[in-house]
């Protein structure tokens, strides 16, 4: 079955009519949409801004929005194209006429007119086909146009669609198929040969840095949501169960609260798995002594989360375990203890060298090779302090990083990289731990909102303390509260619980 809309909840508008279902989302008012594309047109002065949206995703898989488009619409339609202008400050959104067969199989969606004005608050909703009048009157005289730069057409640096990002990485030289995106910029030069396109992922790159309140309300809440799955996780994991099953209990957790699914593919790694960083094959049967790393988040309401926690799948740390994750812990919490704004990433980073040094220092180890590890995840932080010159044509990233941001995508526009952390950025931490020999790696992961004073860690509900965990897996989980009861003998009352 296809599904037009992902997010999009039943939008009630009484002009739109009784029983409609408007492809608008329910997770931002208009009022923030319209924000967004006014600073957009503060950016692209007398330009344009042209952006289309995703075109249909066929009968087996759900239609998403590109996310530039739903950031600067909400709108969920697909085939839709939105024209900014800077000049005359209009937003015009033009959408497929309506499509009475499609209705019948998928109820009414969201078409041309003044119920769509009013639903989304642009200037004019219009039918598609009146696209091509408006853009050859914007290029009526010269001036620029600004529009996404996917990866396929200039081998960009824009990570405005995961989906198209990915795919560029990934395209075969060979199969001679040219992408939607570079066809849709030749048409608009050819209709509009005095427009001066230019990218646009840049500027809107600028604007999504910063999260509104409502976004971190958004982000919030895909945080918690992959909070109590990664909990729910560590109660139900069981030894013999395969890294998919897992997985699934992560899956549930995200529809049981109204995610539309992952927001990217599940990190879940038993034993010696975990030493790949990006393992997924989620394949494998776990065994007593493993240890789980599992790292998976929602997409909710089109905002990611991103968080990380590993656990012995018995439910108890071995010494060995014990040790080498209590010491990766410490420094752990070093790190977070050093995050504040407007203080360079740089000076950070030294702090944390420090305070990382002094828990080594600090610390008897009983296995040389532990000891060999945590040096090594400090050096691993001294070196970005001085990193290598950049290759030619490669930004110049200054002291090193702390992680990455989150939004949209959870590895969202920009990073951390070399600058200062301000109020309104959302970024993760995740260092990581190895002994290569032994193929151990130990990662942890949260998500921290820089505040006026400092941050918050939207995550720290979810225990990394080793009794915690222990404390926390030796509870009831999901399968011991579902498996069903044998039916009682015949005549007989059931026994209470």
């Amino acid at each position: 079955m296809r599904r037009i809309s992902v997010v999009a909840g039943i939008v009630w508008f009484g002009a739109v009519g009784a029983g409609a279902q408007s492809l608008f989302t329910d997770s931002l008012p208009k009022e923030e949409f319209a924000e967004r594309r006014a600073k957009l047109m503060e950016k692209i002065g007398d330009g344009v801004a042209i952006i289309q949206g995703t075109a249909e995703t066929g009968n087996s898989l759900k239609f998403r929005q590109a996310n530039q488009f739903f950031y600067l619409t909400g709108v969920e339609v697909p085939r839709a194209i939105l024209l900014v202008d800077g000049l005359t400050k209009r937003s015009m959104l033009f959408l497929p006429p309506r499509n009475e067969r499609l209705e019948r199989s998928e109820g009414p969606v969201l078409v041309p007119g003044p119920e769509a004005v009013q639903l989304t608050g642009m200037d004019t909703v219009e039918a598609r086909d009146a696209f091509e009048a408006a853009l050859v009157s914007a290029g009526a005289t010269k001036r620029k146009a600004f529009m996404p730069f996917r990866p396929e057409v200039l081998g960009g640096a824009s990570v405005s669609d995961p989906r198209a990002r990915w795919t560029a990485s990934e395209k075969d030289p060979w199969d001679g198929g040219r992408p939607r995106e570079a066809l849709f910029i030749e048409k608009v030069r050819a209709k509009a040969p005095s427009l001066d396109v230019q990218d646009l992922d840049p500027l809107i790159d600028a604007l999504r840095f910063f999260k509104s309140p409502p976004e971190v309300a958004l982000i919030r809440e895909s945080t918690r949501i992959a909070g109590l799955a990664m909990m729910e996780a560590m109660r139900s994991a069981r030894t013999g169960m395969h890294e998919y099953e897992i997985e699934a209990i992560g899956d549930y957790i995200f529809k049981a609260h109204n995610a539309q699914g992952a927001a990217y593919f599940a990190l879940v790694a038993a034993g010696k798995n975990s030493s790949y960083p990006h393992y997924h094959a989620a394949q494998t049967q776990t065994k007593d002594g493993d240890m789980v790393l599992f790292d998976y988040a929602p997409d909710y309401k089109y905002y990611a989360s991103d968080v990380t926690r590993e656990f012995p799948i018995n439910g108890r740390f071995t010494p060995q375990q014990r040790e080498l994750y209590g010491i990766y812990v410490k420094m752990y919490k070093a790190l977070m203890t050093s995050v504040r704004p407007n203080v360079p990433i740089k000076t950070i980073l030294e702090e944390v060298v420090a305070k990382m040094d002094a828990a080594i220092a600090g610390h008897t180890f009983a296995n040389p090779a532990y000891k060999a590890a945590a040096v090594r995840f400090v050096e691993n932080y001294r070196r970005r302090l001085n990193p290598p010159p950049p290759a030619p044509g490669a930004p110049v990233r200054a002291g090193g990083s702390l992680g990455h941001t989150v939004g949209m995508e959870v590895h969202d526009v920009n990073t951390p990289h070399g600058d200062m952390l301000v109020p309104g950025m959302v970024f993760t931490i995740e260092p990581a731990l190895t002994i290569p020999e032994d193929r151990v790696y130990i990662r942890l992961e949260d998500v921290l909102l820089v505040t006026e004073t400092g941050y918050e860690n939207l995550s720290a509900f979810v225990p990394i303390e080793i009794d915690a965990i222990e404390k926390l897996m030796a509870e009831q989980g999901l399968f011991e509260k579902f498996v069903p009861r044998p039916a009682a003998p015949a005549n007989q009352p059931r026994q209470p619980k």
